[in-house]
């Protein structure tokens, strides 16, 4: 595994020259997200009374799971092969994916969250952990559709194993960047979270190779 600077050296190395595709599909990507987990506050916000709460409540949580979990396997794929293929038609590429072999990814990433939620259960902390020890379940999804949803997270804990706090790391790296971000109004997060992401998608590349799977060589 390589140090969080060389990761981070390997994403800009990607993106540098490249910014526009990449800033376009984080502004429609993140657009989807607040839209649509936003939904979740607008019960509480229109002092809805208890029935049309969980009406609403529910209808924001199949949003969730069935256009911004999608969403989110296409837009961390479509970072990925920016940073191995160069292909930078990320908007594309993210809609594309989105949608391809649609309802296992769907049911992948909620059996994750299912996963998360349950260790959270426990205690704060493992479900913390937990959460970075399926933090490649995007990936695999996309990668390895003869993996059933429920096996593409426990194939994402065996990858992690030994590495989820490298991962953690390398998340903690970016806590300036994130910071300066949230100072220009989240603006900067449009520039921040391709960087990021190719950044992860860095990461997972090594792991694949660790695991003996085809990888970029830099």
């Amino acid at each position: 595994m390589r140090t969080n600077k060389e990761y981070k050296e390997a994403a800009l190395n990607r993106l540098r020259g490249n910014w526009s595709p990449a800033v376009l599909a984080t502004l429609f990507y993140l657009l989807i997200v607040l839209v649509f987990t936003g939904g979740s506050e607008l019960p509480r916000l229109l002092n809805a009374d208890t029935g049309l709460q969980l009406w609403l409540g529910g209808a924001s949580l199949l949003l969730v799971l069935f256009l911004v979990d999608p969403m989110e396997v296409g837009y961390s794929n479509a970072l990925r092969l920016l940073y191995e293929r160069r292909d930078y038609e990320v908007s594309r590429n993210m809609l594309d994916l989105s949608l391809s072999n649609y309802l296992h990814k769907v049911l992948g990433m909620f059996f994750m969250g299912l996963k998360v939620v349950l260790w959270t259960f426990l205690f704060i902390i493992p479900g913390l952990v937990m959460s970075f020890a399926y933090a490649m379940t995007p990936y695999i999804l996309e990668e390895h559709p003869e993996i059933s949803a429920w096996e593409a997270s426990a194939r994402s804990r065996e990858m992690m194993a030994g590495h989820k706090f490298d991962l953690f790391y390398l998340y903690l790296s970016f806590i300036g960047w994130i910071l300066l971000a949230i100072l220009t109004l989240g603006i900067g997060f449009l520039w921040l979270e391709p960087y990021m992401s190719s950044a992860v998608a860095a990461f997972y590349n090594d792991l694949k190779a660790a695991q003996g799977e085809e990888a970029v060589t830099e």
